[in-house]
């Protein structure tokens, strides 16, 4: 026994450590990650993969866009379409999964009622012909009423900016003071945006359509119920469901009565109706599971065109519950799933109706908790005593053995009882503890040593992966969140190029190219992630922290163009072309990990951030600039270095304007002369962005003359010309949007 007391403890150490996470003392991130990994695969392995004919899903797709033009459309032609899915196709049930917070001015009636107040007041002709006009000009009043006494539901979205909230939400499904006195953790919001005032009044109901975004990015969840300014919302798919059964009222369930305080959670939602009461399980946020029944497409998709034309066959919508939602490329509202990581968000909804009509919703209530903890408990209990009795060969029966009763208790817990038990902390309880016992001493160190460069080794620099193995256990190709640094730079006319070289020339050409470049961004501690032809994509602060990751970055954009213009000489001399790059650098939050199918995986970066970063580096063109940075960049390295803001854009995909920044040196090395053109320079965008043209162009002329900027000359004189032909509205931000990637 005591030759066994080291082991002993280490694994009685582990047992403590899963179980004070089964215990919820404390989160442990990998777990997490794994347990939501094993969720996701037990939905795919066991969602029914039919479709749900029930629910019918009318797609805002690219062929309704080339027939109807683009989107939003007129509200005459949702008008007709409400119409159309009432009086002639007889849906049972409608629910938009967009919402419309702004009046439709298409019309032209507007103008004309200008004209009818001002210029042709005392035109009679006119003025009958607008009275006799209005009513059917009147797009918006055209939808209310087509909406009145049809049973639709409007959807509406909640944010944490009370400064952004528009339009009117429905009246509350439950009042502030419902569950006073009970610890319940709802979502909570402090701003809304929803629909005009006429519409909402009109339609039947309105439900929320956010969903929880889990710590992975991924939606498995939509709150059912939602907190604001003290009163509960409903979810879209909820208000559906309950007025598709007569409007019911919502009933919280708590374990062993209404009046039970003894246990403040409430763990389903009751739907009492004539014919039966209607349970929805929801979590501790009161949350519903998303019963995925397949991949994209598990619901009949109808073009929205054919149904406003009425081409559609009557018996594909007859007594349908029907959602209005998007598949368009610029408009899809995509989402990370279990199932598919670029699934419609309609889709959820539809998932939602059914589960609920179904009562297949997967129960996963708090206590949970405390099977997962005695689980845990009796398979480590087992194996810290027993396996360092064991022989090697007995010893991985027995972890077999524990590992198999973990994965059948927890299908039949799945399968036959509804219920979703923490999985992830066992199977992560086994696997340690018969490491541990298997792989003692020096042989489980550099076996893990081996395997961190076998993982990382392609991607980061030698030493790098060295720091690394210092210290194995905090490394993992396991994805995750955090704020990094993305970097991609292209060579400007590579086909150009390409077409003018032989093929043995340009793969030494770009072999000397790549090496050059990789050199430098290795020698800046960063990731090589991949090269996809002449593009190179890199990144900083993983899988190595790297608190300076903006500044590594951005010091790489300045040295390959620098390290560009000694390989640019070597080029010349064997008569091969200049190259010249275009770089783009951005910061800000990401999720890295390995990721792929099971064909091909690769350790990388993606989210918002990350687009962002290629379409910085896809504009550097349109400015004449080598490198372009986000404004969170210049923000964390604006005491570091120099900058020249280019200006603000929305780039293709993104509403909201950004600044964009041209480093010029670090703090100190601008000349007097530079610093000087940065101040003119700076004048220049502040009366332009006052839409003080003629003096922003004597200040662009002044510019022009002393320094020879294609920025200057080409592209705001272009931009100015423009601006006087056609003047941006009132509410312009002084950003440029660039419509193509």
């Amino acid at each position: 026994m005591k030759q066994h007391l080291v082991r002993y403890v280490l694994g009685f150490v582990v047992l403590l450590v899963l179980l004070g996470h089964s215990a919820r003392f404390y989160q442990i991130p990998f777990i997490n990650n794994l347990d939501a990994i094993f969720y996701d695969a037990k939905v795919r392995l066991t969602m029914p993969q039919k479709m749900d004919d029930r629910v019918v899903i009318l797609d805002i797709d690219e062929k309704s866009l080339a027939e109807l033009g683009h989107w939003p459309w007129g509200r005459d032609q949702l008008a007709t379409l409400v119409n159309r899915l009432f009086d002639q196709y007889h849906a049972s049930v409608l629910g938009f999964d967009v919402f419309f917070p702004e009046r439709d001015e298409s019309s032209g009636l507007k103008s004309m009622n200008s004209l009818a107040s001002n210029e042709l007041k005392d035109n009679s002709a006119f003025q009958a012909a607008l009275r006799e006009l209005k009513p059917r000009l009147d797009y918006d009043a055209r939808f209310a009423t087509a909406l009145k006494g049809r049973p639709v539901i409007l959807a509406f979205s909640f944010n944490n900016d009370e400064k952004t909230s528009a339009g009117i939400l429905p009246p509350p499904v439950l009042p502030a003071g419902t569950f006073q006195g009970r610890n319940i953790s709802f979502v909570s919001w402090t701003g809304h945006s929803a629909n005009l005032p006429e519409f909402q009044e009109a339609a039947a109901g309105g439900g929320h359509i956010a969903p929880l975004v889990e710590f992975d990015g991924t939606t498995r969840r939509v709150p059912m119920l939602v907190q604001y300014k003290g009163a509960y919302y409903e979810a879209l798919s909820l208000a559906m469901v309950r007025l598709l059964l007569g409007d019911p009222k919502v009933v919280p369930g708590y374990p062993g009565g209404v009046d039970s305080k003894s246990y403040g959670a409430m763990e389903w939602i009751d739907l009492p109706t004539a014919k039966g009461t209607l349970r929805m399980p929801v979590d501790e946020n009161v949350a519903a599971l998303v019963p995925y029944r397949g991949y994209r497409g598990s619901f009949r998709y109808i073009p929205i065109a054919d149904v406003i034309a009425g081409r559609t066959p009557p018996e594909q919508l007859k007594n349908k519950i029907v959602l209005v939602g998007t598949t368009a490329s610029g408009l899809v509202d995509l989402r990370v799933t279990p199932v598919d990581p670029a699934y419609p968000g309609v889709e959820v909804h539809a998932n939602l109706i059914a589960g609920m009509l179904d009562a297949n919703i997967k129960y996963k209530p708090s206590y949970v908790l405390g099977a997962d903890v005695i689980l845990v408990l009796l398979a480590g209990a087992v194996m810290v005593f027993l396996l360092p009795l064991l022989s090697a060969f007995r010893a991985t029966i027995v972890s077999a053995i524990v590992l198999l009763f973990l994965l059948v208790v927890n299908f039949v817990f799945w399968h036959v009882g509804n219920l979703v038990l923490p999985l992830a902390n066992g199977l992560a309880l086994v696997a340690l503890l018969y490491a541990l016992n298997m792989s003692w001493g020096y042989f489980v160190e550099s076996r893990t040593k081996r395997q961190l460069t076998g993982l990382f080794g392609q991607y980061v620099p030698p030493e790098l992966v060295e720091e690394m193995s210092r210290d194995p256990e905090n490394y993992n190709m396991a994805g995750r969140k955090a704020d990094l640094t993305v970097m991609f730079s292209d060579v400007r006319g590579f086909t150009t190029i390409s077409e003018g070289l032989e093929p043995d020339q340009l793969s030494a050409l770009m072999n000397e190219y790549l090496g050059a470049m990789t050199t430098v961004i290795r020698g800046n501690r960063g990731t090589l992630d991949k090269y996809i032809g002449d593009l190179i994509m890199a990144f900083w602060g993983a899988p190595v922290d790297d608190i300076d990751h903006a500044k590594h970055a951005v010091l790489s954009a300045m040295q390959m163009q620098a390290a560009l213009l000694d390989l640019n000489k070597t080029f010349v001399a064997k008569g091969w072309p200049e190259l010249k790059i275009g770089v783009g650098v951005n910061t800000g939050p990401m999720i890295v990990g390995d990721m792929g199918s099971d064909v091909r995986q690769a350790y990388t970066v993606m989210g918002d951030a990350v687009n962002l970063g290629s379409r910085l580096e896809s504009i550097t063109k349109q400015y004449g600039v080598g490198i372009i940075v986000g404004e969170v960049t210049r923000e964390i390295l604006k005491k570091e270095f120099v900058f020249r803001e280019l200006d603000r854009v929305k780039v293709k995909g993104k509403d909201e304007p950004v600044a964009i920044y041209e480093p010029v040196g670090l703090e100190g090395e601008p000349s007097r002369a530079e610093i000087e053109e940065l101040k003119m320079w700076g004048q220049f965008l502040r009366t332009y962005r006052t839409r003080n043209w003629d003096a922003a162009e004597v200040t662009l002329l002044n510019l022009s003359r002393t320094h020879q900027r294609y920025l200057y000359e080409k592209v705001y004189v272009e931009r100015i010309a423009y601006y006087r032909k056609e003047p941006p509205g009132a509410d312009w931000d002084g950003s440029w949007k660039f419509d193509t990637k």
